[in-house]
This record gives structure tokens, sequence and C-alpha cells, in this order.
């Protein structure tokens, strides 16, 4: 039984790994990831890891790995098809027919996104015609430079309930096909009208430039304000970043997240190109896994209002599940960065930024604001809050913040220290961590030599998994790999997974775990799981691939085996003495 690619993405989205494995193993969290000890082996350390950014799980001691399903297959000894039907079963989701195959899902995407340029194309020439005048004033007026217009795709929706309809029917779209992609819409006679009617536009892009969802904005005070494409086969706005496409290459380890398009687009034409904001009203665990992949810290930008300090609250919160740095400045002189901006200029907002402070000083100031510290009991309560943060930092940031904390509120340094260390006894894990550490390590050096031959150098294993793991991080290095020989690849395995994932990904295809889950073996499952897991993150991907495919290159050549007759005395001999 074939399960169609709809089905899948919807168990995706409903399943959380997590919540699967802790049914059967104890997990304790440790940043992005939990550890346990593996229910497929005996062991006294944790080596059995999950990981919720790319929900899969790997066991460094005895390479187990794979994703929810593939879970379920081995510890319940099921096959495929039931440990599908038992996770759609906890997700709540109803098993398709045995005939529902759907071979044209592809087709669609495809169609869709070329919907969705054409419609961005469409309202980007309306908004420079004379006609959109006034759409180009209102971004005009808003100290956008024309540079930044185009930049954006930014365009505008005409005053006509079917302008575009009509366009997209003169391109050979149908409007069935139009409703799919979200920019048109069935209204109660069953007629077709246009989704979004005299709005500014803003186009939504991936970051392999597809054109996915479109926000829509009034140019006057009316009501809805806003209007955003719904889920589509290539959009779940929970999924997605609004200039993610911009900002992983701007060349910053940091990204700094805002409420609202406009405010990155702003930040952008200021010269801040790491700027991103969430599609969709609140933060989710999928967006901030996503933000994970591409940056090392995070600056919270929100907005000055409550709506935005709540927002700004749950964010903290979301990030310290992860091992990516916080930052959050004290915005002040305006209402959101972009107001910030225009007042003030560049140079003001980017000292806000510089100024920023780290969680632990935010969650410190957030405590503080509830306390009269002046007061004897205000001191012992706003200590006895305070040191519940502390005690989840480093010995060192406790050390810093205890002193200051001492100084500020003339209270006796060791009395906070013996009152912290109550709260700190979990922090003693230094020497699991490097009996862990040691397991990695021994694990890496196993699995790389699997399914290879003895000739293989670990320079070329190690050159042909990463490619793999940067393939699947950062699925824009697919366009790398258009004039690759995926015949100098030496491991059949390899070779497998490469093909399968470029084939996804020319498809429009998502490429998570349970993508893979009937394509490959529970070992393979395993041992993809084991790549990702070591897969660490790139400062530049895109030239780390080319220089793992020159490696593999290099290697497959000193391969290449010449007729004898032909070799010279050294190269004879270096058949027989090859660094493997």
């Amino acid at each position: 039984m074939a399960l169609s690619e709809a089905f899948l993405q919807e168990l995706k989205f409903k399943t959380d790994i997590e919540d699967v494995i802790s049914t059967y193993v104890t997990l304790r969290k440790n940043g992005s990831t939990s550890k346990g000890l593996c229910p497929f082996h005996n062991e006294k350390t944790p080596s059995f890891t999950v990981y919720s950014d790319t929900q899969s799980f790997y066991c460094f001691g005895c390479g187990a790995g794979g994703d929810a399903v593939t879970f379920l297959k081995k510890i319940e000894n099921l096959d495929y098809i039931d440990a599908v039907k038992l996770l759609a079963q906890r997700a709540g989701l109803q098993m398709p027919d045995d005939n529902s195959y759907d071979d044209s899902l592809s087709k669609k995407r495809r169609r869709v996104l070329e919907i969705n340029r054409e419609t961005a194309k469409f309202y980007y020439s309306y908004l420079i015609s004379p006609q959109g005048k006034i759409g180009l004033d209102y971004f005009l007026n808003r100290g956008l430079s024309m540079n930044t217009i185009k930049r954006f795709g930014l365009g505008f929706a005409p005053n006509e309930w079917d302008s575009l309809l009509k366009h997209l029917k003169s391109k050979g779209y149908r409007p069935s096909e139009m409703v799919e992609a979200g920019v048109v819409k069935i209204g109660r006679n069953n007629n077709y009208y246009d989704t979004f009617k005299n709005r500014v536009m803003t186009p939504i892009i991936d970051v392999r430039g597809n054109v996915i969802a479109f926000g829509g904005r009034v140019l006057d005070d009316s009501k809805p304000k806003y209007i955003n494409t719904s889920d589509t086969l290539v959009y779940k706005k929970t999924n997605e970043l609004f200039a993610l496409n911009l900002a992983k290459d701007s060349g910053k380890d940091n990204l700094i997240l805002c409420e609202g398009y406009m405010d990155v687009i702003a930040m952008h034409q200021a010269g801040f190109t790491n700027a991103v904001a969430g599609c969709g009203t609140a933060l989710t665990n999928e967006q901030v896994r996503l933000i994970s992949r591409y940056a090392r810290e995070v600056i919270l930008a929100y907005d000055a209002d409550e709506a935005g300090q709540k927002a700004l609250n749950k964010a903290v919160s979301l990030f310290k599940q992860t091992d990516v740095k916080v930052k959050i400045p004290a915005l002040s002189g305006g209402k959101d960065p972009d107001e910030i901006i225009k007042k003030y200029g560049r140079d003001k907002f980017k000292g806000m930024l510089d100024g920023a402070s780290n969680d632990t000083e935010f969650a410190l100031l957030e405590i503080r604001k509830k306390y009269n510290v002046t007061t004897s009991q205000g001191k012992i309560d706003f200590l006895n809050e305070a040191l519940k943060v502390l005690a989840g930092v480093s010995p060192i940031e406790q050390d810093i913040y205890i002193s200051r904390l001492a100084d500020e509120l003339s209270v006796d340094k060791s009395s906070i220290k013996i009152q912290l260390d109550a709260y700190a006894k979990k922090r003693i894990y230094r020497q699991k961590r490097n009996e862990y550490k040691t397991i990695v390590d021994n694990s890496i050096r196993e699995n790389q030599r699997k399914s290879y031959d003895e000739n293989v150098s670990i320079r070329q294993i190690r050159a042909e998994e990463r490619i793999v793991g940067l393939l699947l991080r950062y699925p824009d290095c697919v366009n790398l790999t258009r004039d690759f020989d995926i015949q100098m690849l030496s491991s059949a395995f390899i070779k497998k997974v490469f093909t399968e994932t470029i084939n996804r990904l020319d498809a429009q295809l998502d490429i998570d775990l349970i993508n893979f889950s009937s394509a490959l073996t529970s070992d393979e499952l395993g041992r993809l799981s084991g790549i990702i897991a070591r897969t660490r993150e790139s400062k530049d991907a895109k030239k780390e691939f080319k220089d793992c495919i020159d490696i593999i290159q290099s290697e497959y050549d000193k391969n290449i085996i010449k007729p004898s007759d032909s070799m010279s005395d050294d190269e004879f001999r270096s058949i027989f003495n090859k660094n493997t």
C-alpha cells in the first residue's frame, strides 16, 4: 500500500516524536534534544537521543535510528503500514483507502507554485502601472525605495473582484487550481472571485525562492486589516519565516526576529539584512526549529505594546528549549522597529540592538518589576524567584549575577550562593557527558565504515555523508548537484539516499525523515538518522557542499585504475599502498 504525500504531510504535522517515544522511554531534556537509555540495547549511560528539530531519533550506542514510524516498527515489532496505522490512531487521523495513492500531488504542487509566481508578477506589474499608483504611493510614503519594493516583490491587488482570475485564466490556469493556490475563492453561488482586492501585497518566499503565499493589507482602517493565504499544498504558516530566503545569505550568524512584514522590510532597507518575521499570529516550535538551522543567536525585536511583550515572553520560553542564544533589546521611541528607524535613524536603532540583554538579564528585570526591593520582604521574594532563573545558567554566569545581586541588594554573597546550590542540584552531569561523548565518537567511527569498501578513504566517506546531511539541512544546495556525477559516490546506500532526496526536491516534495520511511529499510533509516545527527550547522553551506564534491571528485579520480602498461612505477606501487 502506497501512502499519499498529502496524508504523510498531515501525519507529520500532527505527530511529535518526543511524545511518541516518551511513552516508552524516560527522556531528559538537553537543549534542543532529549536523551534516555536506549530501549533497543542494554546501556548504563544514555546514548539514545531524540531530535525535535528533525523529528528523528538516533542511538550512538547501537546505531538504531529513524522517525516516529521507524521507532514504532522496532519497539512494537510491526510492519510499515501497521506502524503508520498506530501513529495515525495516536494523531486522530483516519487511514486513507487502499487505492489512495496520489501520483498527481507533485504536479499539483508545481502548478500551485507556478500560479503563485504568476500572481506575484501580476501584483507587482499592477503596482508600478498608472492604475496602481495608490498602492505605490502607500509604500513610498512608508519610506520604502523602489529598489526595496522590487527586492521584496511587493505589489498591489486591483479594486476588482476578478482581475487576477481573468489574468490567470488567460495564462491557462483553471479556477479550481487557483483555489488550491489560495489566490481565488468560491462564493456562495459557486462563482469564483479574487482572494485579495484593493490591498498592498507582500509575497512570502521560501528558502528555495518559491513564492508560497501572500499577505495583503488594506490602505485605510477598514477591517480586516490583514488577509493572509490560508494553508495550501505548498504553505503552512506555522512552518515558515518571512524573508528567511534573504536573511540566510546575510553573512551573519544571528537573526533578528520581528513581528510584522513591514518591520522586516524596513530593517532590510536600513541594512539589517538578517531580519525575519514569523508567518501567522504567534511564534511556533516549527519556526523556532527553522531559526536554529540558520542562526546561533536570535535578537527578539518585538513591539513594545502589551501584545508584543506577551509574544516576547512566549518566544523566550520556546528558545530556551534549544541551543539558540537569545538577546532582547530595550526598544524605545516607537511602537515597533519600523517606527523607531524612521524617527531616529539606523544608528540609533543599531545601538539598541547592540545593547540587547540576554535572556537571563531579561528574566531578572521582569522579576524585579514584580517586587519592591527597597523592603526586606521584597528583597527576599525577589531573590527566591531570581535564584530559580540562575540555577539554569553556567557557573560563571551564576557567579557574575550573584555578585551583582549581592551589591545591588546589600546581601551577603555567600548566603545567596548557599540558597542557589539548593536549586542547582541537577548540574553535576559532567562525568556522564564525557562518557556519552566517548560512546558518540566510537559510534561515528564504526558507523561511517559500514557498507564501504576497505579501499575507500575516511576523507571520502566523510565528504559523502556530509553532502547528504547538508542537502537535507539546506535544501537550496540542490542547485549545486546538477553537474555532479552520482556514480562517483562509493556507497550504494549514499547513492540511494542522494538520488531520493534530489528527486523529492525537484518534485517540490518534503524531505523530512518520515517521507523516506517507505523507501528505506529500518537499517537504512538508522544510518540516515546517524548522518542527520552528525550533521552540524554550516556557516556557508554552499561553499562546504562544493568543497565536499571536490573531495569526492578527487578521491574518485585516484581510484580510476589505468592499464598497467600505461602506469609509471610510482602509480603502479600506489595501488597497493593506498591510505584508507
